[in-house]
């Protein structure tokens, strides 16, 4: 068999396996075993047949039976046993009108059988049978590294149904059901923390290498493993739909699509069986050596490009996904591994798009804590984002939950409130100046560096300010630092006010920062670099993100972005992580790499081969074995992108 069809035999059981399975989420019954059971038994009848070979080209060569004087009928019986696959692909070749080494290789063995090379013709049928086992064994790692993640999920689950905790099978898990969670297991859900503390490995999901704390009301994700104290979890997505399942798709995607540079290696593949043929057919007219024309037939191989540029695909997607990035289809890798300008949004993106307190600059000696305390109080009833800043602080100091006796917000200029008949006011400059506050203030920092400044004042009397802020992202930095080191372009987009885009780029160290854009101007920027034929990423989170992510080459979101900006990428980044961005745009160009290795290796050994075997220094022996050799060795070169094992962990 082929190593494209070898490919295409195990996307059938793997996808088939996939589906049946559902990875825990289908009710159909389990027919992945009886697939593994075929493969197997497939692959000892190859065994078989090869050893059959091997014995019959012993047999020959000690001539144990030669009733004939110069016919061989062990080695015309056992060349047409040993060869039935090979003929039969080329027979099926040349009803669909396609030229492949199959057809290349069964003209070479008829034609050493026809000229009495019998033990020849054994030994290269042998070479042949062998090498496609090797890569049966090699692109079945590709259908591995799925099966490794649906194993990934507990096939048991225990849930909390009325009162009680109670064993069932994770197929039949409802949305919205209550997952306990013990140590040393699995997650076996997407959903939210409802009660318990634990640390979390979510390496396999987010590639973040340390334990992560989790707490009520933190999210979770299937597929990682929960490592010290029992949690309860509330059922979110299950199945295809959690986060888990999604890595799982990209990657079957990944077997299913066709990149360009896929279809690219198919031609490429054909066009080197003409050449070999040609070769021949003028090395015959010219030198009329029959051995010499045979090896030239034999020598040429695509298939470590044929079988190669699918198996580093799927190894590059499956990788990405256990870094931490999904990428939708090979044609979406090798758009990321051309890109060379990535657009980079800032609020969400960049920075948490969530406001936190910065800096509390005291008036009079006051301390953080009375401050803090203070703001808390006039904010518990307010749903300003910046009182949500005040806080989530005051829990952090663990100050008291104080409920003010009246409340009061003044649009755009903050809030008043009434505590044991104190007033309490936390707003601009101005509603402090408004409310009487004439004695000299804290100095006035709106607007630096995108800060806003809220003041707080207490029973007539000025506290202090609290300078609030969103947040860059603790990677955003060496992230930008290591894409222009790649050679990238970076561009930040924003609808930020222009000075506060113009300071963020500049601490960030982007090339460009654009600021008061419009989610069709933010577009309208990634399509007239694509008219200046740049190759353009677009990183965002947002819904206004979603035009330019949908008009760039490769659209990326954030994986806690919109559902809106999800769909309308080609690339999610789980984690929200921008340094997996990096290594994700590491990984397309590695894989570009590999593939051009393949491309131009195959090229320079089928070169000096053909050469070679025309000038009559090489005989089919060696040519089948360069044939195989250089064959295995560039299917290899892409196995290098396959993901390791899987973490070790409880599947129960």
């Amino acid at each position: 068999m082929s190593a494209p069809q070898l490919i295409e035999k195990h996307r059938t059981n793997g996808s088939q396996l996939s589906e049946s399975q559902n990875f825990r989420g289908s009710k159909e019954p389990d027919t992945g075993s009886e697939h593994s059971e075929h493969e197997h038994g497939v692959e000892w009848v190859e065994i078989v047949r090869i050893v059959f070979v091997v014995f019959a080209a012993a047999a020959v060569w000690f001539r144990l039976w030669e009733p004939f004087p110069r016919i061989s009928v062990i080695g015309i019986v056992a060349a047409l046993i040993g060869g039935c696959p090979i003929f039969k692909e080329a027979f099926e070749n040349i009803v669909e009108r396609k030229m492949t080494m199959e057809l290349s290789m069964t003209i070479a063995l008829l034609s050493a059988l026809a000229i009495g090379e019998f033990f020849t013709a054994l030994i290269i049928t042998g070479f042949v049978l062998a090498a496609e086992v090797l890569e049966g064994l090699t692109v079945g790692r590709g259908r591995r590294a799925i099966q490794d993640l649906i194993d990934f999920l507990p096939r048991t689950v225990s849930v909390r149904r009325n009162e009680d905790v109670v064993e069932i099978p994770a197929e039949n898990l409802q949305l919205g059901d209550t997952v306990i969670v013990k140590p040393g297991l699995r997650i076996p859900v997407d959903g939210l923390v409802l009660s318990g503390r634990s640390f979390v490995e979510q390496a396999a999901i987010t590639g973040e290498a340390m334990p992560v704390e989790k707490l009520s009301g933190d999210p979770v994700y299937a597929g990682t493993i929960n490592q010290l104290g029992a949690l309860e979890v509330r059922a979110d997505k299950l199945g295809r739909d959690t986060t888990f399942g999604k890595i799982i798709e990209a990657v079957e995607r990944a077997e299913k699509s066709r990149a360009p540079i896929q279809k690219t290696a198919d031609r490429l593949a054909g066009y080197l069986v003409y050449f070999a043929l040609g070769a021949a057919i003028l090395t015959f007219l010219v030198t009329h050596n029959v051995r010499s024309t045979i090896s030239v037939v034999i020598v040429a191989g695509a298939c470590g490009i044929a079988a190669g540029t699918p198996l580093a695909i799927l190894g590059a997607i499956g990788r990405a996904a256990r870094q931490g990035s999904i990428i939708k289809g090979g044609l979406y890798l090798e758009a990321l591994a051309a890109v060379d300008t990535v657009l980079l949004d800032k609020t969400g993106t960049l920075t948490f798009g969530t406001p936190q307190i910065r800096e509390v600059v005291s008036a009079d000696g006051f301390t953080e804590r009375q401050i803090i305390a203070a703001a808390n109080i006039a904010e518990r009833k307010s749903e300003h984002p910046l009182a949500k800043a005040i806080i989530a602080r005051a829990i952090e100091l663990a100050i008291p939950v104080v409920e003010p006796d009246r409340f009061a917000y003044s649009p755009g200029k903050g809030v008043t409130a009434d505590y044991r008949r104190e007033e309490i006011i936390v707003g601009s400059r101005t509603l402090l100046m408004e409310r009487g506050m004439k004695r000299i203030l804290p100095v006035n920092g709106h607007g630096t560096g995108g800060v806003s400044e809220v003041y707080v004042a207490r029973g007539g009397q000025v506290l202090g300010t609290i300078r609030i802020a969103d947040v860059l992202r603790p990677e955003a930095k060496s992230a930008v630092a290591a894409m222009r080191e790649m050679g990238l372009k970076t561009v930040l987009l924003s609808g930020d006010a222009q000075e506060v885009t113009t300071l963020v780029g500049r601490d960030l160290g982007v090339d460009v920062a654009v600021g008061e854009l419009l989610p069709e101007q933010k577009a309208k920027w990634v399509g007239d670099l694509r008219n200046k034929n740049c190759k353009v990423a677009m990183v965002g989170d947002g819904i206004n993100d979603a035009p330019a992510l949908v008009e760039a080459n490769v659209g990326i979101a954030m994986g806690s972005g919109t559902d809106v900006a999800r769909e309308s990428a080609d690339v999610i980044l789980i984690g929200s992580d921008l340094s997996k961005l990096v290594e994700t745009l590491r990984i397309a160009r590695r894989c570009r790499g590999i593939i051009m290795q393949n491309f131009v290796g195959t090229l320079v050994v089928d070169s000096i081969g053909v050469g070679m075997a025309a000038c009559g220094f090489l005989n089919p022996l060696v040519a089948a074995f360069i044939h195989v050799t250089s064959e295995l060795a560039f299917i290899l070169n892409s196995t290098r992108l396959l993901p390791g094992s899987t973490v070790s962990g409880d599947q129960s």
